[in-house]
């Protein structure tokens, strides 16, 4: 194996381990030991043509850092061509950055000199000798553009999330490792640190800009009374040929009668859209399927820039909360173990994206009554009625010499019965609840910030399910003390609150969800702007 493919597999265990740890890799030193005769390439440049290029593409030059240390490891030597000419890898990059480009409509990294250039190399005759300057310049121009590519494909858009309410860590990613990985194998999609939910979303890209593009449609008027099987209405024509162009309803006898095969794809579409799963057609329905395809279209782009910043996937144990589909995700081993509903945060008080890991379990919780509820709700109460405390299973107590209300463990315990702790700097946590009523409604937004859940029981015997000592008894015991009890975990156990409004179930079936917190709203003023040139933007035929 020559010198230079020695370097370029060292590199491609770098790049995991860089993508893990984000620390800066030490400074690169010139290898002059790749030269014409280790190396299968004869093929290398002067350095200070990469200085005079850097200068010369100002839109590289954010990677000037990468493009010296990726050309110092090879001494210089050229990656995108060889002896023979155009490497394969070049072609495999090219065809997938434009297909990355048509697929999202963004034109922002197209380089309309580099296709001309690989269109020109790729039409010469083959006796005809191609000039060195254009090599070289088709060289550098490829480095960059996969520069470029990788940090908006893999990475994401020169977006701050804190100003958009995302708080999870961006994930790392070394692009001059990456690209060395790509040499070596050819490929960039196979080592691109993407998830698999990424894979599948991405899929309906296509889909969907094909619809916004092919199809239009008079919204479907609102409904006088609902719709069910056995139902006859000229309105059930538009709503069947909605659904079949969505994948909903397979067999379309273009008929205006509610038969057995639309209550089917009634109740498919309702699922994926998180209504009220019944099979009968109502306005909440109506207004799902008159949300244009455009505008569908844009939702996937949204989503698929926030699995962008999502940590690299890990076959470990996590939990999972989506607050826009109101819905905690049990992972073991990286595999679905089970899914509990949620209560999450009001649109006025927000549950918060972030991650942390949960490490303590507290049974018959006692509930530390907030200061503005106290303003708000308690002292009001009590002036009203002076057994207001009592009424409510409350006590005065002091916590570092100060007076704090806090409401007794109990079956009336606003935490209920049982809360969960990931201790972060939002005072946000797992917790039991007494409404148990809340759990039946589709869209449940109605908390303080904290998310409640469905399935308490549930939850505690899972984190608890090594412990032998814990029996089902046993916790059920703990959920009914009088005073609370602390049971840190053996094992903390790591906690993302996410917040996306389109992906795909473990069926392979997309879903939307509404905007609960308008950070689609906010995020789509990011991407979508013509100035800044990003996704959605005109396409490169019609841009250049």
């Amino acid at each position: 194996m020559s010198k230079a493919l020695i370097v370029s597999s060292i590199f491609l265990a770098l790049l995991y381990s860089s993508c893990k740890n984000g620390k800066s890799r030490k400074p690169v030193i010139r290898d002059t030991s790749i030269t014409t005769v280790t190396s299968f390439n004869n093929l290398f440049m002067d350095s200070t043509r990469l200085s005079a290029f850097l200068s010369n593409h100002r839109q590289y030059q954010n990677f000037t850092q990468q493009f010296n240390d990726f050309y110092k490891d090879r001494n210089y030597a050229y990656a995108w061509f060889d002896s023979a000419g155009l490497a394969e890898q070049a072609l495999n990059f090219n065809n997938l950055q434009q297909n990355y480009i048509a697929s999202f409509s963004d034109s922002s990294i197209y380089n309309p000199v580099l296709d001309s250039l690989l269109k020109g190399m790729q039409t010469t005759a083959p006796k005809k000798k191609i000039a060195d300057s254009q090599i070289l310049e088709t060289e550098l121009l490829l480095t960059g553009q996969f520069f470029q590519y990788a940090a908006k494909v893999y990475k994401g858009s020169d977006i701050d999330a804190a100003e958009l309410g995302w708080f999870i860590p961006r994930k790392k990613i070394d692009v001059h490792a990456l690209l060395d990985s790509t040499i070596l194998h050819k490929s960039a999609e196979a080592y691109a640190p993407q998830n698999s939910q990424y894979k599948r979303l991405q899929q309906f890209v296509q889909t969907y800009s094909r619809l916004s593009k092919e199809t239009s449609f008079d919204s479907i008027p609102t409904l006088k009374k609902s719709l069910r099987k056995g139902d006859s209405s000229e309105i059930i024509l538009p709503i069947k040929k909605h659904l079949e162009l969505l994948g909903d309803l397979t067999q379309n006898d273009g008929s205006p009668f509610f038969d057995t095969a639309l209550v089917l794809a009634t109740k498919q579409y309702q699922q994926r859209m998180g209504l009220t799963v019944d099979g009968v057609i109502g306005n909440k329905m109506i207004a799902e399927l008159n949300v244009p395809m455009k505008q569908r279209l844009r939702q996937i782009l949204i989503n698929l820039e926030r699995l962008r910043w999502m940590p690299p996937e890990k076959d470990t144990n996590y939990i999972l909360v989506n607050i826009p589909e109101f819905m905690m995700h049990v992972y073991d081993s990286g595999r679905l173990q089970f899914n509990i509903n949620v209560i999450v945060g009001t649109s006025a008080n927000s549950t918060v994206i972030f991650n942390d890991r949960l490490q303590y379990i507290v049974f018959s919780p006692y509930w530390n009554v907030p200061e503005s509820i106290v303003r708000g709700e308690i002292l009001p109460g009590i002036k009203k009625n002076p057994n207001y405390l009592a009424k409510h299973n409350m006590e005065i107590v002091k916590q570092a010499s100060v007076p704090v209300i806090r409401q007794m463990p109990g079956p009336a315990n606003s935490l209920g019965l049982v809360k969960f702790l990931f201790p972060n700097n939002y005072s946000i946590y797992f917790h039991d609840t007494p409404n148990r009523n809340l759990f039946s409604q589709s869209s449940r937004s109605f908390s303080h910030g904290c998310i409640r859940v469905g399935e308490p029981k549930k939850l505690a015997q899972y984190l608890l399910r090594s412990d032998s000592n814990w029996t089902t008894q046993k916790i059920d015991s703990a959920m009914h003390l009088k005073k609370e009890k602390w049971v840190p975990l053996k094992k903390s156990i790591p906690v993302f609150i996410v917040y996306f409004t389109a992906w795909v179930n473990q069926e392979g079936q997309l879903n939307f969800r509404k905007d609960i917190y308008k950070h689609d709203e906010k995020m789509a003023m990011k991407l979508f702007s013509q100035e800044s040139g990003s996704l959605m933007s005109e396409s490169p035929e019609e841009g250049h």
